[in-house]
C-alpha cells in the first residue's frame, strides 16, 4: 500500500547528511473536525506540525482546544498567523489577500488586526511567523511583516525571495495537493516529486490543507 513511497525511501537512503523537513497545515479555523483528525495522526507518531491559523476564523473554543493539544504535544505543535480573514482582494488574476491591490495602510491594518486576535485567543503560544493566504503576497507586505517584528515569512518556493534583512524565509517545497496540467498528481507521481525535493539542502516544507483532506490522504500522510 505504501509503494508510492519507494522513491522517497531511496532518496532518503542516498542522502549524505540529514535534511530538515517541516509540515505546515494551512487554514486552521476551518473544518475543526478534520483538523483534529490530522493532529491526532501527528500526535500518534510524535511528529511536529505547524498550523497556519486564520485569525478571523479562530473561535475561543478552537483556541482552547489547540492550547490543550499544544501542552500535550510537548513542543511539537506550533501556531502562527495566516493572513487576517483569508479573503481575496485582487480584482483580477490569482487570489491574494495581501497583494498589490492593497494599500500599505490596509496591509498594516490587517496584519495588526490578525496579530491582535491571535494574541487575545492564543497568547504566547503564537510564533512570530506569517503565512499569506494562497502562499503569495506583495513585497510591501514583506516589509510590513518585518516592521511588525515577525521573524519569518513562509510562501511557496516559486516566489522570488524578498531578501529583506532580518526576515527569514521558509518556503514550501511540496504541496500535498500538487497538480500537473490542472490535475492532481497520482500518489506515485507525488512520491517522485517529494523524492526530488529531498535533493535540496532544506529546510523542505510540506504543505497540507486539512479541510480538503480525504480518508485516503490521511492514510498516505500517516504512511509518510
Amino acid at each position: 500500500m505504501s509503494d508510492w513511497l519507494t522513491p522517497v525511501r531511496r532518496a532518503l537512503e542516498g542522502l549524505p547528511r540529514a535534511v530538515p523537513i517541516f509540515f505546515r497545515d494551512d487554514d486552521a479555523g476551518w473544518d475543526d473536525a478534520r483538523l483534529f483528525q490530522l493532529l491526532d495522526r501527528f500526535a500518534a507518531h510524535r511528529m511536529p506540525i505547524d498550523l497556519a491559523v486564520i485569525p478571523d476564523a479562530l473561535t475561543l473554543a478552537l483556541a482552547k482546544s489547540l492550547l490543550a493539544r499544544r501542552t500535550e504535544a510537548g513542543g511539537r505543535l506550533g501556531m502562527h498567523q495566516h493572513g487576517w480573514t483569508h479573503r481575496n482582494h485582487q480584482p483580477a488574476g490569482r487570489s491574494c489577500e495581501f497583494g498589490p491591490a492593497r494599500t500599505p495602510a490596509e496591509i498594516r491594518h490587517d496584519l495588526r488586526a490578525g496579530r491582535a486576535r491571535l494574541a487575545d485567543h492564543l497568547g504566547v503560544a503564537v510564533d512570530p511567523i506569517f503565512t499569506p493566504p494562497w502562499n503569495r503576497c506583495s513585497e510591501e507586505t514583506g516589509r510590513a511583516v518585518r516592521e511588525l517584528e515577525f521573524v519569518a515569512l513562509s510562501r511557496d518556493r516559486t516566489a522570488p525571495p524578498f531578501a529583506l534583512p532580518g526576515l527569514l524565509e521558509l518556503p514550501i517545497a511540496v504541496d500535498w495537493f500538487a497538480k500537473r496540467s490542472g490535475l492532481r498528481l497520482e500518489p506515485t507521481a507525488f512520491g517522485a516529486l517529494l523524492a526530488q525535493a529531498l535533493s535540496s539542502s532544506g529546510p523542505i516544507g510540506i504543505m497540507l490543507h486539512h479541510a480538503v483532506t480525504t480518508p485516503s490522504d490521511f492514510q498516505r500522510i500517516e504512511q509518510l
